[in-house]
């Protein structure tokens, strides 16, 4: 029935934008200067592996995404090439990623509104959600238009940075922490000041500073013509890694020492500080609540559209795949946004350690999604060769860098259970995939029955 089919509204400004919003959050704009502090300068090293490994797992899921007009998701793919408990274990844990994501953001929106208003957090982060959920339930073009100018405003600030840096090391600015130069890189205790181990513990933050980048996957099914939107955005994601990321990073380590930043507070607040603009914590105060209102909005979308595949696959209750008039799953939209505000209101409740525990989870979970990706790809590879060999968007270095990038991801995790930051939530998740494993066997059981 057309009533029970997404609409493919989203076109090519959108998906690339898309994908940009999907790349620039909270990570970027706050969790960097944590990271900075464990690794110094090195962490610009850090985004680049993670970056690198990132785009060979999003060639994968262009790949698989391009090689059947059915996939939806990545979780069509995960049924059809590791088994339906993938479908369903990733399914419903990519739907958790998000939650948890989305909880930390709407959370911080109302920190964020509270710079310029004393009121509680709880009322400007409802009053978000609820416009969010609003928006996204008249059309899909209409969330591509929010994520749209959303992004633009990151890019416009993260751009404008990078010029003025520029312009100060050429000149020779001189801050209250010294002359403006690439030296600060090393002239602070070298490149690795906190030896190997601070390099290492910096890799959790840097994850959660890319989730999110598979969004441009999920939003495959929505747009007019993926056969050239998607290879076009995934291929751009390595000159937005070396500029938001890297570029960003590397001037603001060369305005401002390391040494100096502190990692309780965004260093792009300090740079611009710097630069003497007097509106400088107020514009980027502005800049961060939008990032983290383009976050919350990317997890009602996300959500909504994994529920709704879910329950079309029959991995979910089937009242998530109703779609209202305007083609959008309504009922899916409202579950989500509910169980986040619940998740808003427990960190509300518990401040000082609910968001280091939901973005770490948040940052295991996703490790789990990306790496079904590319065990899905292994697979497709051997079992569907002919799809393979005629592709026009084949995944290079395949299947090498796929268990190269496995690998990574497996010491990803060794690091965060030796890392006393994040062991609490890294032993916390396994009872989120024990229940799905569980809830899966149950379901299979009731429908053999």
């Amino acid at each position: 029935m057309e009533q029970q089919e997404l609409k493919r509204d989203l076109k090519n400004r959108h998906v690339q934008l898309i994908a940009i919003g999907g790349t620039i959050g909270t990570g970027l704009f706050l969790g960097s200067g944590a990271a900075i502090e464990k690794a110094g300068p090195s962490i610009l090293l850090v985004y680049l592996i993670i970056g690198t490994a990132l785009f060979f797992v999003m060639r994968a899921l262009g790949e698989l995404l391009l090689s059947n007009a059915g996939y939806q998701s990545f979780t069509d793919f995960a049924v059809d090439y590791v088994g339906p408990w993938a479908g369903f274990v990733t399914g419903w844990t990519y739907w958790f990623c998000w939650i948890m994501t989305a909880m930390a953001d709407i959370i911080a929106v109302g920190v964020y509104v509270r710079y310029w208003f004393d009121i509680p957090q709880w009322i400007p982060a409802l009053v978000c959600l609820v416009l969010l959920l609003g928006l996204n339930l008249l059309t899909v073009k209409l969330f591509g238009e929010l994520e749209f100018w959303f992004a633009l405003i990151k890019v416009i600030t993260i751009i404008a940075l990078i010029i003025i840096g520029i312009i100060m090391i050429i000149i020779g600015f001189e801050t209250n922490s010294g002359t403006v130069s690439a030296a600060n890189l090393w002239n602070h205790g070298g490149i690795f000041p906190n030896g190997f181990t601070g390099f290492l513990f910096a890799f959790q933050m840097v994850v959660f500073s890319f989730v999110g980048v598979e969004l441009v996957g999920v939003s495959a099914a929505e747009t007019s013509n993926p056969q050239k939107n998607i290879p076009s955005a995934i291929n751009k994601i390595p000159v937005r890694i070396l500029l938001f990321y890297v570029g960003a990073i590397f001037v603001i380590l060369c305005i401002n020492p390391w040494t100096s930043l502190s990692a309780s507070s965004s260093p792009f607040v300090q740079v611009f500080s710097l630069v003497g603009i007097p509106v400088a914590a107020g514009i980027i105060n502005f800049v961060v609540l939008t990032s983290a209102a383009s976050a919350c909005n990317s997890g009602l979308f996300s959500t909504s559209r994994i529920m709704f595949n879910l329950s079309k696959n029959k991995q979910g209750s089937s009242t998530f795949s109703k779609l209202n008039k305007n083609h959008v799953p309504s009922n899916a939209l409202i579950v989500s946004t509910i169980v986040i505000s619940i998740g808003a209101l427990l960190s509300y409740v518990i401040p000082d350690t609910a968001f280091s525990i939901v973005t770490t989870i948040s940052a295991i979970c996703f490790i789990w999604v990306w790496s079904i990706i590319l065990i899905s790809h292994i697979r497709y590879k051997k079992m569907r060769r002919d799809l393979h060999e005629k592709s026009t968007f084949k995944a290079p270095f395949t299947p090498f860098i796929n268990y190269v990038v496995l690998v990574l991801f497996a010491a990803i995790l060794v690091i965060m259970f030796i890392s006393a930051e994040t062991r609490t939530a890294l032993l916390l998740t396994p009872i989120w995939f024990i229940i799905l494993l569980i809830t899966y066997r149950y379901r299979k059981s009731a429908r053999q029955s």
